[in-house]
């Protein structure tokens, strides 16, 4: 991860399964403490899942363009933080589809990891 305005960073979610979700994306914005935004290119995922996100897709494309912008902000609230995870998708029918495929879980799982390595 190159963490600053107009870094990269690519990352690879695993499955229990084993399946692979790559993911990559550009820094837009990184203001230390209190914010970064960032893209996030789900294009690398497997066919299978773009088929869920979007059942009408082109399915001529084997990756087809899947960008999410993310925005994720830090809030001091005594001696916490509370963190704040927005993400703009490119229509209400994909976002509907990734719910119901567990994002929101899946951040949870992830957050709720970050949090048990934190001192």
């Amino acid at each position: 991860m190159d963490v600053r305005p107009g870094g990269a960073y690519r990352i690879v979610m695993r499955a229990p399964d084993g399946a692979e979700y790559p993911m990559k994306g550009v820094f837009r914005e990184v203001v230390k403490p209190e914010r970064l935004v960032m893209t996030m290119d789900c294009s690398g995922h497997p066919a299978e899942w773009h088929d869920q996100v979007n059942p009408n897709r082109d399915k001529s494309k084997a990756h087809p363009s899947l960008e999410i912008l993310t925005t994720v902000t830090f809030e001091a609230e005594g001696s916490k933080t509370r963190l704040t995870v927005r993400q703009v998708l490119e229509s209400k029918s994909i976002r509907d589809a990734m719910l119901k495929m567990g994002m929101t879980e899946g951040w949870s799982q992830s957050l709720e990891r970050l949090t048990a390595l934190l001192p």
